[in-house]
């Protein structure tokens, strides 16, 4: 039996990053404020909470846009909101 090896992941990693700045830059076409996080859970907890708290979602659309666990307990995560209650 042959072990398949896992392909690199760096031209994947580049392409979200780049993607990534190009949405922070408002290149993307929305509107939205961005803000990418990497805290150990806990403090991934009480960062989401307090964007939520700050930003409530009923007015600022406020949400988590995406998340991914890392080794060591860590979580990397992406908050999403709209630059103003206007």
């Amino acid at each position: 039996m042959s072990r398949l090896s896992r392909p690199p992941l760096d031209g994947l990693r580049r392409q979200l990053h780049r993607g990534r700045n190009e949405r922070a830059g408002g290149t993307s076409g929305d509107s939205f404020v961005r803000e990418t996080f990497t805290l150990p859970r806990d403090a991934a907890r009480s960062k989401a909470r307090e964007w939520f708290e700050r930003y409530p979602k009923a007015a600022y659309w406020t949400s988590v846009e995406s998340w991914r666990l890392l080794p060591g307990d860590e979580v990397e995560f992406t908050m999403r909101r709209l630059p103003s209650a206007d």
